[in-house]
């Protein structure tokens, strides 16, 4: 016989059990909604190709702690040090290759910093192909994964070739638009990933208030620390969703100095409550943006530490003590480039001591040391002696092994080939790049008489049909006069070929430094006869690029040189009136030139850069940027003047 009582626990038990599978079926069905919702998400803004997911799972906390205690002194040390890859095809016998694996296998490196050959000022861009086969090469000799870095401030076709333009940090901020940064940092992030490169060291977190900042510049959103921030912060939110891990340079703030790092020792002279204001906020941006890394550049901060000689990357109150315990940030620190004569001026005497002073100061990462045998040996000797503690050298390595496994290194470390053909340069991605590059153009001075050039259509003498012929007839009705650092460069060739276009008999004119006073009668005889001028000034910031100084040492400048100078003197002098300057990189050239009456900022020499200005002064486009930098006595930051389309587009351009 069944009690009543047995009855009511029998209907409850089974009344239980079927809510209960009712709850887990809403679950799951939830969960796979979301994840397939999120899946989704990921294809439209990739265009079909799921982003790579930056988590540090359970998994990859329990492979980092594996790695970590199975790891000797030496390895450890060696997990610090990031050296050069100069990426390109390198046959297996080949002696430089070879010596690359044999540094990272006799020092346990960690990481590399990825970049390509340079030949005096001509940077030698490889394809992507090239350098992800390279990185795989390594991958596959090192012991454990190396987390690959690169300086891919302006993307992937800073050093690459084919991948996806975008023009430098500045002309964002002429935009003034936070979505324009988030693709960017998306799409960075996608095709650095497709190549095998996980760490970019961007974005630059530095306010340029010094005009004549000779490293930063252009590198540098703008002026304005809350819009620098802004920016910063909307980079890597893009980058995360692109799966790029990201860098925040160059801490404390390198915006306001007169000297280049590379060369010399930089200070920063404001005082505390400057700092606090002006050069910090950027860098809090970031952290409260979850940025993964922290660069601490090469610069003195009296005002955070006084000690005679002590920069920022050597200084325990500044890493340590502002970075880490007051501004709250746990990522992985890491150093400017430890080769830079900033940091080696000082330690000429025991080169090795940068790197242990660096570490000791609360630096993780060590890139690219001057020396990396005196380097590795001296760290490895302050570890043996007790100088720096088992506890503080496993934190260090504990976060580079984590960062490895939060973009999936412990699980795979090889770059996918098969995804660099539908990732890097997408048609739409190519598209944004130019779209941003035109939204930058901003119109500083116009005297309402040359802006936009108009010129009969097809003007010129018509090209041969046969090849190897197509010659045409230069005349003097428009002369382009382009100014370089140095004429080997790709400088002014966009520009050139995006003129001539348009003007097919538009004569242009190549000059630099050392040619520029022999070019001079040449270049005033076609001025002399031109109804238009376009003169396009290519001065941009350029690290570590020495001049002579005038006591004798080295310096570095991003003002024009005196001979080039002189001779856009003589064109304002002559035809000021009918003269459009464009700056292709430094806006506050106009300075040295008061003369000048129709001036173009374009904040960049990037290609898309050159194609916008082209279409802007032709009237192509709107013209509708403004000024993230004030120029003393010229114009404020905001100030732009608009202009709205003045003639339609035809297919041929």
């Amino acid at each position: 016989m069944v009690r009543t009582g047995d009855i009511f626990a029998i209907v409850y038990a089974m009344l239980r059990r079927s809510l209960t599978y009712c709850f887990c079926l809403l679950i799951i069905f939830l969960g796979t909604s979301t994840a397939t919702l999120v899946k989704d998400n990921d294809k439209k803004k990739n265009g079909g190709t799921p982003s790579h997911a930056i988590r540090l799972d359970r998994s990859g906390k329990k492979w980092a702690d594996k790695a970590l205690r199975r790891m000797s002194n030496e390895e450890k040390v060696g997990q610090l040090f990031s050296i050069w890859t100069r990426v390109q095809f390198f046959n297996d016998a080949d002696p430089v290759y070879l010596e690359l694996l044999d540094s990272i296998r006799k020092y346990h490196i960690g990481s590399v910093v990825m970049s390509v050959p340079v030949d005096g000022p001509v940077l030698l861009r490889t394809q992507p192909y090239v350098a992800a086969e390279l990185l795989n090469r390594l991958q596959k000799s090192s012991k454990l994964p190396l987390l690959v870095a690169a300086d891919f401030e302006r993307g992937l076709s800073m050093r690459m070739s084919g991948a996806t333009v975008f023009p430098h940090a500045m002309a964002f901020g002429a935009t003034g638009n936070l979505e324009f940064a988030e693709a960017f940092g998306r799409i960075s992030g996608m095709e650095a990933r497709a190549i095998g490169v996980h760490l970019n060291f961007f974005p630059d977190a530095d306010v340029n208030s010094n005009p004549v900042n000779p490293v930063i510049n252009t590198r540098s959103f703008g002026e304005d620390p809350k819009q620098v921030g802004d920016l910063v912060a909307a980079y890597i939110k893009g980058a995360h969703e692109g799966g790029m891990l990201t860098t925040a340079k160059h801490f404390p703030g390198h915006g306001d100095t007169a000297t280049d790092s590379h060369l010399g020792v930089a200070q920063v002279s404001g005082d505390r409550a400057r700092l606090n204001s002006v050069e910090l906020p950027p860098f809090a941006a970031a952290i409260a943006a979850g940025v993964d890394a922290i660069m601490v550049a090469h610069v003195t901060v009296p005002a955070l530490d006084s000690g005679a000689n002590q920069v920022a990357t050597t200084s325990k109150p500044i890493v340590t003590g502002l970075l880490k315990e007051e501004m709250g940030f746990k990522g992985l620190v890491v150093t400017d480039a430890l080769d830079m004569a900033g940091l080696t001026r000082i330690y000429a005497g025991d080169i090795g001591r940068s790197a242990v002073e660096s570490f000791k100061a609360g630096n993780d990462l060590l890139i690219i040391p001057a020396d990396l045998d005196a380097s590795y040996r001296s760290m490895l000797q302050a570890v043996r002696s007790g100088e720096i503690s088992r506890e503080r050298l496993d934190e260090s390595v504990r976060k580079i092994l984590e960062m490895k496994a939060s973009v999936g290194l412990n699980k795979q470390r090889m770059a996918d080939l098969g995804q660099i053909s539908t990732v890097i340069a997408r048609p739409d991605n190519l598209a944004l790049g130019q779209q941003i590059a035109d939204s930058a153009i901003t119109l500083v001075r116009d005297n309402g008489k040359t802006i936009p050039i108009q010129f009969p259509e097809n003007s010129g003498t018509p090209a041969s049909a046969l090849p190897y012929q197509s010659v045409t007839e230069v005349k003097n009705r428009l002369v382009a006069v382009i100014f370089s650092d140095d004429m080997r460069t790709d400088s002014g060739r966009m520009l050139e070929r995006q003129i001539t276009s348009r003007v097919k008999d538009a004569h242009v004119i190549y000059v630099d430094s050392r040619s520029a006073a022999g070019m001079a009668p040449s270049v005033m005889q076609a001025i002399d006869g031109a109804e238009r001028v376009v003169a396009a000034l290519y001065i941009v910031p350029v690290a570590g690029k020495a001049m002579r100084a005038a006591d004798g040492g080295v310096t570095n400048s991003v003002a024009m040189d005196d001979s080039a100078g002189a001779l856009l003197n003589s064109i304002l002098k002559r035809a000021a009136e009918r003269t459009v300057v464009l700056a292709m990189g430094n806006p506050y050239v106009i300075q040295n030139f008061p003369a000048i009456q129709n001036y173009v900022c374009s904040f960049s020499n990037a290609t898309v850069s050159e194609t916008a200005a082209v279409k802007a002064i032709f009237g192509e486009i709107p013209i509708q940027g403004h000024l993230p930098v004030t120029i003393p006595d010229i114009a404020n930051r905001g100030d732009g003047i608009q202009k709205s389309v003045k003639r339609s587009v035809g297919g041929s351009h």
